[in-house]
């Protein structure tokens, strides 16, 4: 009798300019975009929990069980992103974010629930991106902590620019009880499981 091999659960540290996806069965696009599989060697059927899209980084959650996945991306799960905005956030900014803000979703609007949104007292101290961030000399710069139990598509970059501070640069740093730590741009760790630590 044949035991159900066991499912299997990764964390990622997703580095800028790689898309969510394994690979790409468009030869065009394969030979353009960076996909995780370069990243390490996943057994077949994994799948990643959410995603982030191609500009941002920071924590990705991988499994090979679909009903973590679902578990992990329709329960309320609580994301928490660092985003370095265009400019120097003002406090009734941070309110209309916490409050929630319209953005454009699929053609139509959409009205964000209430998150939590907060300034950085200083910048954290993440490696520097691969593609360069302008300098100072274009103005200033702050960062925010920005909590969410949904997950749009794009939402924190479109929040930040409704409240008229555009997201420069865009980091998953927390999933539920999971942070992202001390793992490296590019870094993936196996963990025996996933449900219980989100």
């Amino acid at each position: 009798m044949s035991s159900t091999p066991a499912h299997r659960h990764f964390v990622l540290h997703k580095p800028f300019g790689y898309l969510s996806q394994f690979r790409s069965e468009d030869a065009r696009e394969a030979r353009k975009k960076r996909f995780l599989g370069e990243l390490h060697d996943f057994p077949a059927g994994v799948m990643a929990i959410g995603r982030l899209d191609e500009d941002s980084e920071g924590l990705l959650l991988l499994t090979t069980d679909g009903r973590v996945s679902e578990q992990i991306r329709n329960g309320g799960t609580e994301k928490e992103y660092y985003a370095q905005l265009d400019g120097l956030i003002t406090d009734e900014a941070l309110a209309r974010l916490t409050q929630g803000v319209e953005i454009g979703l699929r053609e139509t609007k959409y009205q964000t629930i209430r998150c939590q949104a907060r300034r950085l007292a200083a910048a954290p101290g993440f490696a520097p991106r691969a593609k360069r961030i302008r300098d100072d000399r274009h103005g200033p710069t702050c960062w925010v902590s920005i909590t969410l139990t949904e997950g749009k598509f794009r939402q924190v970059r479109k929040m930040t620019a409704a409240v008229g501070f555009p997201t420069l640069r865009l980091v998953r740093v927390r999933i539920g009880g999971l942070a992202l730590g001390e793992l490296a741009p590019g870094e993936v760790r196996e963990v025996p499981e996933l449900g219980a630590l989100v």
